[in-house]
């Protein structure tokens, strides 16, 4: 029963989207209808605004997550108060207002915007790396310690596998928050790009 339900929603959308596209295909479209599809224009925006995101949450990932471990170890602890300061900076800012101080400091094109993207991005991934390393039963380390494991293998075995959850949520965060700020990237000349 919960399978049904699971391919109900997706079969759903996809019949719409594909009664929508038939109907544009045979509608009589007034001037300024067609103005505002951009004679197929929209698909080529809308897969510039999917490479943006898709690109931009990589890069918050293998910025993010790495940080994040390196800031739960006792080398780096001291480090944490002042890394979460700087991506709360990226945070705290306007995207709008990033963007356009990237767009004047860089120049117009996509690097502006990806770099934007990502700042703006970074914090909910690395404070929730952060609080589930943090989150992990120190009972459960100690064990893992005392059957022999390495430091390498508690953090791979036990604490990432631990932590994955609250991990996951800030990816998520982070992927709400990239698909609203790549919007913002056609004011910085990033939807000018080929792709």
């Amino acid at each position: 029963m919960t399978w049904q339900k699971l391919t109900f929603l997706p079969a759903l959308v996809i019949a719409v989207l594909l009664a929508t596209w038939l109907w544009f295909r045979q509608a009589d479209l007034d001037s300024l209808s067609r103005n505002a599809l951009s004679d197929g224009r929209v698909t080529e925006a809308l897969w510039q605004h999917v490479q943006l995101t898709v690109i931009s949450t990589f890069f918050v990932l293998i910025i993010a997550i790495p940080l994040g471990v390196l800031l739960t170890r006792r080398a780096f602890r001291k480090a944490t108060p002042v890394a979460l300061a700087f991506a709360n900076m990226g945070q705290a800012t306007p995207a709008i207002g990033l963007l356009a101080l990237l767009v004047i400091w860089l120049g117009i094109g996509r690097r502006a915007a990806l770099i934007g993207i990502i700042v703006y991005a970074v914090l909910p991934v690395l404070s929730n790396t952060i609080a589930g390393l943090k989150a992990n039963d120190p009972t459960l380390l100690e064990a893992a310690r005392g059957i022999g494991m390495s430091p390498l293998g508690v953090l791979t075995r036990v604490e990432l596998p631990l932590a994955v959850p609250l991990i996951l949520a800030g990816v998520r965060t982070a992927l709400v928050l990239n698909v609203g700020t790549a919007t913002l990237a056609t004011f910085g000349g990033a939807a000018d790009w080929a792709c």
